[in-house]
């Protein structure tokens, strides 16, 4: 079953792609849906991207609900382990 559940960001940012290449992010899009590599029924989809650059612009992962509930915390962990002053 397809859900449609998907969320859109601007952020600012960086991503290593194909080939080594540094390129800006500048969008991120979530969505839990069916996977395209990952071995999984579903997966939370997530694709940083620099529409600005074109579709080549793109880094996407796809992990398992439980995988990104992992990264949740380990983002959380990370940020609230820096001094306030700096964090933007």
């Amino acid at each position: 079953m397809c859900t449609y559940a998907t969320a859109v960001a601007q952020i600012t940012g960086s991503a290593k792609g194909p080939g080594g290449q540094w390129f800006p992010v500048s969008r991120i899009t979530a969505y839990f849906d069916h996977p395209v590599h990952a071995m999984a029924e579903h997966t939370l989809n997530i694709d940083f991207a620099d529409p600005a650059n074109g579709p080549s612009a793109r880094i996407a992962l796809e992990l398992t609900a439980a995988s990104a509930r992992e990264l949740l915390t380990a983002i959380r962990a990370a940020l609230d382990a820096v001094p306030p002053e700096l964090v933007e």
